[in-house]
C-alpha cells in the first residue's frame, strides 16, 4: 500500500480494497522501521491518526466522499496542531503545544485526511539543507549521505521515502521546490494569498506561502484543494475563487507558449542538469508546446534583495520569541534583560540568529534607506521582469536548482554557498506568483528537478504541464532504493 499515490489511495479507498485505518496502520509501522534513517519526523501523532482514520472510514460508509477522505498526510512542524508539539524545528518552541489548529491544518481534516505526524524542518524554516534543525539533519533517501534540501526537507525525504503519499510544506524562498527537486517529487508553491498563512508560524510574511509535496502533479492537485481557499483570519489572503484543479489537468499543450529565460544558462548551472531541461523542453514541444527565449534581467539581483527582505521580516517576526509569554526560557534570569537575552540565545541556533542579525541591521536607522528599501524597489524590478515575460509567453520553465544535493555538511562552513542555491527559486516568492518544480532526470544518482512558473492564479496551467508532462515520462515513478 506504500507505492500507492493519493489519487490511487483515494479510488482503492472508494471501491473498499482497503479502510483507511489498514493503511494508517500500514503506514504508521514503516515510519517506525525505516524513520530512523531519515529523521523525517519531529513527532508521530498515532492516536490521532487512528481516529481520524476510523472516522473517515465511518464518513465513507455512510455514504461520504472525497479525494483526501481517509488519506495519510503529514504537516511541516511549523503550522499549528492544536494539542500538539509544534516546533518549528526549534529549541525555542520544543515544549510549545499549539492551543489551536492553522487554517491549512483545519481544512484538510474537515476534508477528512488523516495526520501521520509532523515532519522535520530547518529551524523557523531558514535553510536550504534541513541540517539547522534542532532535531538534527535530516538524510535524503536517495543517498543517505546527502541532504534532502530545505527547509521542507522532513516532509520530502518522508514523501520520497513512501513513508506516505504526501505531506503540507512552506515556500520562503524555494523551500518546496528545491527539495521537490533534491528527492524526485512534485511541489508546488501557491500564488502567494492563495493558501492562508493563519496558523503557519512566520518566517517572512511577504513571502511565505504554504503548499503541497507530493509524487504527481495529480497528487499535488488533489492536496492543494484542500488547502486553497479565502480566509478572512489571515489579512494577506486573497478571495479568489479555487478552481478545480483535478479537473484540468488534461487540458491540450497545443500551442502554449513556454519561455525559456536566457539568464538561467549561465555558468553557475551544472551542465548536466542544463541538458535535462532542454531535453524536459523537448518533450514539452513534443506535445505540441512552442518554446522561445526571453530575458529576465534583474535576477542578478535577486539573492542580494531576497536575503535583506527576509531577514528583515525574520528579525520582527521573532521578536516575540522574548523567553516571557510562551516557548523556551532560560534558567534563573538575574533579571528582565538577563531573561531576554539568554532566553534567545540559548533558543535560537546560529542560523536562526545570524539571520535576524542581518536583519536587525538592515533595518536600524541610518541603513533602512540603503538597504531595506532599495532592495523592495528591486523586488518591483524583479515583478515588472516578470510581468513583460507573461506578455509574450504562457509559462516560464528553466531549472529548480543549479546543483545536484550536495554531501551533508558540505556548505554549513559557508552560508552564503547555500544561500546562492536558491537562484533560480526566489524571484517566484520576491514577486508572488506561483511555481512548481517536477522530476527531470538523474545527475550521478541523484534526482534533478525543472521548474515551471506562472502568472498569478494560475497553478492550474503548472499542473497541467506537469501532468502532461508526466503521461509521457517515467522520471517521477523511480523510488529509491531501499525504500
Amino acid at each position: 500500500m506504500h507505492q500507492l499515490t493519493l489519487a490511487e489511495i483515494a479510488r482503492g479507498l472508494a471501491d473498499k480494497k482497503f479502510s483507511s485505518e489498514e493503511l494508517t496502520k500500514t503506514l504508521l509501522a514503516r515510519i517506525a522501521q525505516l524513520d530512523p534513517q531519515l529523521n523525517s519526523f519531529i513527532s508521530l501523532t498515532e492516536d490521532l491518526a487512528l481516529q481520524q482514520a476510523k472516522a473517515a472510514d465511518a464518513r465513507r460508509a455512510n455514504g461520504e466522499s472525497g479525494a483526501l477522505l481517509g488519506a495519510p498526510i503529514a504537516h511541516k512542524d511549523l503550522f499549528c496542531t492544536q494539542g500538539i508539539r509544534t516546533s518549528c524545528g526549534s529549541k525555542m518552541l520544543d515544549n510549545f503545544k499549539a492551543p489551536y489548529d492553522a487554517t491549512v491544518v483545519a481544512k484538510l481534516a474537515a476534508a477528512g485526511a488523516v495526520t501521520l505526524g509532523k515532519t522535520n524542518m530547518d529551524e523557523f524554516a531558514m535553510g536550504s539543507a534541513n541540517e539547522s534543525s534542532y532535531y538534527g539533519a535530516v538524510k535524503n533517501p536517495w543517498n543517505l549521505e546527502h541532504v534532502p534540501g530545505g527547509s521542507s526537507g522532513g516532509s520530502a525525504a518522508a514523501v520520497a521515502a513512501r513513508l506516505l503519499p504526501a505531506a503540507t510544506a512552506t515556500d520562503t524562498g524555494g523551500s518546496i521546490r528545491q527539495p521537490a527537486a533534491f528527492t524526485n517529487l512534485t511541489g508546488l508553491k501557491p500564488t502567494y494569498g492563495r493558501v492562508s498563512r493563519w496558523g503557519m508560524i512566520a518566517y517572512a510574511s511577504s513571502l511565505d506561502q504554504g503548499g503541497p509535496l507530493a509524487r504527481t502533479a495529480e497528487d499535488c492537485a488533489i492536496l492543494l484543494q484542500g488547502m486553497a481557499g479565502f480566509d478572512p483570519q489571515d489579512s494577506t489572503s486573497i478571495d479568489e475563487p479555487v478552481p478545480d484543479y483535478s479537473a484540468g489537468l488534461n487540458g491540450s499543450l497545443q500551442g502554449l507558449r513556454i519561455g525559456v529565460p536566457k539568464e538561467y544558462f549561465s555558468a553557475g548551472l551544472d551542465p548536466r542538469i542544463a541538458e535535462l531541461i532542454h531535453n524536459s523542453v523537448k518533450e514539452l514541444e513534443k506535445l505540441g508546446a512552442v518554446v522561445k527565449e526571453i530575458s529576465l534581467p534583474n535576477m542578478q539581483h535577486a539573492i542580494p534583495a531576497y536575503y535583506v527582505i527576509a531577514p528583515a521580516e525574520a528579525s520582527s517576526n521573532l521578536s516575540r520569541f522574548d523567553g516571557v509569554r510562551f516557548g523556551y526560557r532560560c534558567e534563573d534570569p538575574k533579571n528582565l534583560e538577563d531573561l531576554y537575552k539568554r532566553s534567545r540565545g540559548e533558543g535560537f541556533g546560529a542560523e536562526v540568529q545570524r539571520r535576524i542579525m542581518v536583519g536587525a541591521y538592515a533595518l536600524s536607522a541610518g541603513y533602512y534607506d540603503a538597504y531595506y528599501l532599495k532592495a523592495q524597489k528591486i523586488r518591483r524590478l524583479v515583478k515588472n521582469d516578470f510581468m513583460a515575460a507573461f506578455n509574450e509567453v504562457d509559462i516560464i520553465l528553466g531549472p529548480t536548482t543549479p546543483n545536484p544535493a550536495w554531501k551533508l555538511g558540505a556548505k554549513s562552513s559557508d552560508p552564503v554557498a547555500a544561500y546562492l542555491e536558491d537562484v533560480y527559486t526566489i524571484t517566484a516568492n520576491l514577486a508572488g506568483l506561483p511555481g512548481l518544480s517536477m522530476p527531470a532526470g538523474f545527475v550521478d544518482g541523484l534526482p534533478v528537478g525543472v521548474q515551471l512558473l506562472a502568472p498569478y492564479f494560475q497553478e492550474g496551467r503548472l499542473l497541467n504541464v506537469a501532468h502532461q508532462y508526466q503521461l509521457n515520462t517515467d522520471w517521477h515513478t523511480r523510488t529509491p532504493q531501499g525504500f
